[in-house]
């Protein structure tokens, strides 16, 4: 007789990483309720592609969660719910605080009021700040240096304290770039404004850019360009489930680092595209940036022995692959 597996709540599904988890979710035989406000995400991709109960509500609403609670079976809440652009965090913190930590508090208090104590949080590599080793173990020191890596290291704090006040268990993941698209072409990145290097590499591919930027050319690396740590989505997603599940089945309250242990330099991933697109894309050579550190690469070790965790696309250019077929397919070939 086939098990049924509980309701999941996932706030921020129709975002790039939650949908793509909502999708994952779906296929391992979850029930799942996305909880949406839609300022970034898309409800086109959860009506057609996930097929699931979309709730347009916003986490600081303490009302609309109260209801979600009361009216639904949910066992577990996986959240996504944040702002996550660096510059903006830094420009407006007073946002980044009121949604990323008011808004996570207003849905603990909800989940707690509801009896509901099983939490997955998307958390990021940004709690860090400049790391002194790479690639990062978990126990590397935490000194985010924008609000948006505060507000994060703040959920993360908040979390360690309901554990021990009130036995909220829960998972923080915490990852480095997300990049990529679900194979089958259903979902990918769509973000606006688009920040992330992939999508402006693939978006000047197809003409929709003029060039794409490399923000310094003379870091100690082997080609000068930044390395960064790029995670296919739906190896992320499958991240979230084992986490899920590790909670479900009594797990303890725990942090993991989602990296692949390598990283790719900007200029790699631009060649990497050309291949993978057959044009030639433009580049621009700019000065760095303040704040981006020479290499930001993750140790997965952890996630691997604890939660089982083995990403199925780790290559490049598969990555680059799935983007470029989603990209296609979301914004059409452009006559030549």
């Amino acid at each position: 007789m086939m098990q049924i597996k509980p309701t999941i709540l996932v706030t921020g599904g129709a975002g790039y990483i939650g949908s793509h988890t909502v999708l994952a979710l779906k296929q391992s035989g979850y029930e799942v309720i996305v909880l949406d406000n839609l300022v970034y995400g898309h409800q086109d991709l959860v009506d057609t592609a996930l097929k699931v109960e979309l709730i347009v509500g916003d986490i600081c609403d303490r009302a609309v969660l109260d209801q979600v609670f009361e009216t639904r079976q949910i066992a577990a809440v996986i959240h996504f719910a944040a702002y996550a652009y660096v510059g903006e965090s830094v420009a407006e913190p007073l946002k980044y605080y009121h949604n990323n930590v008011l808004g996570t508090l207003t849905l603990l208090e909800a989940m707690l009021a509801a009896g509901v104590k099983t939490f997955v949080f998307s958390s990021t590599c940004a709690t860090y700040g400049i790391p002194d080793t790479v690639p990062i173990p978990e126990e590397a020191l935490q000194q985010p240096i924008n609000p948006y890596g505060a507000s994060k290291l703040m959920v993360e704090r908040i979390l360690a304290d309901l554990d021990r006040a009130y036995g909220m268990r829960s998972v923080c993941l915490r990852y480095f770039n997300a990049a990529g698209a679900d194979p089958e072409g259903l979902l990918g990145e769509d973000h606006t404004p688009e920040t992330h290097l992939i999508p402006l590499v693939l978006q000047t591919a197809m003409g929709l850019r003029e060039s794409v930027s490399i923000f310094g050319t003379d870091y100690p690396t082997p080609d000068g360009s930044c390395v960064r740590d790029y995670i296919h989505v739906m190896d992320l997603a499958a991240a979230h489930i084992l986490g899920l599940e590790y909670l479900l089945k009594g797990g303890k309250s725990d942090v993991f680092n989602l990296g692949n242990g390598q990283g790719f330099s900007v200029k790699q991933v631009i060649e990497t595209a050309r291949q993978v697109t057959g044009e030639l894309i433009a580049v621009v050579e700019c000065d760095r940036r303040l704040g981006d550190p020479p290499v930001l690469v993750g140790s997965g070790k952890k996630a691997k022995r604890v939660l089982g965790w083995l990403p199925q696309y780790g290559e490049l250019e598969m990555i680059l692959t799935h983007a470029w077929s989603w990209h296609q397919i979301r914004h059409g070939e452009l006559e030549r």
